[in-house]
């Protein structure tokens, strides 16, 4: 009985080990810079989704659109004048860091640099 107690214990403690270092590796993950190359569009006026003026990157990745919405920070907000009321956008590459929030990609810009 106490040999089957300790190994039930032993399991126990791994299984919360396992739990935690996962969630410590979701945590990294979601903090890590990534680099995303798009078309920025205003999701107002361009998509007509919000009541509020927001910058949309909008990728093409394997034959899937994804639409990333940008948080609205200083980099986001310095860069919306160049896309806001163009139907057609700005080729873009973000750097930034993405999460998901109420099932949209979010993401938080760090560097836009337009592309020519």
């Amino acid at each position: 009985m106490i040999m089957k107690t300790s190994k039930l214990l032993s399991l126990i403690a791994a299984a919360a080990l396992l739990a935690v270092s996962s969630l410590k590796l979701t945590a990294a993950d979601a903090s890590k810079e990534v680099t995303l190359t798009g078309n920025a569009v205003c999701a107002k006026c361009a998509l007509h989704e919000t009541k509020e003026c927001q910058n949309v990157l909008q990728v093409s990745e394997n034959g899937k659109n994804t639409s990333y919405y940008l948080v609205q920070n200083d980099v986001s907000k310095n860069f919306h004048d160049d896309i806001c009321t163009s139907e057609k956008g700005e080729k873009v590459t973000v750097t930034g860091t993405v999460s998901e929030k109420d099932g949209k990609q979010v993401l938080t810009a760090s560097k836009i640099t337009p592309q020519k």
